[in-house]
């Protein structure tokens, strides 16, 4: 999990590490979760912005990789 995805694990309280030999599972649905958040995003900023400047800042922002 990326270090972002764990400060805001930490922020929203879900303590996914203190889950020990499970945490994997819940790791991987938390970093699903954020990418199809982030997806949606981009989906909306492509559909609705003319520039290509936020659509960009938020690749290289979540570093997506397309």
């Amino acid at each position: 999990m990326n270090k972002r995805l764990r400060e805001f694990e930490k922020e929203s309280k879900l303590e996914i590490f203190g889950l020990g030999a499970k945490r994997h599972i819940w790791e991987a649905a938390l970093e699903k979760y954020a990418e199809l958040i982030v997806e949606e995003c981009m989906d909306v900023v492509a559909r609705k912005c003319a520039s290509p400047t936020a659509y960009n800042a938020l690749v290289e922002h979540f570093g997506v990789e397309e």
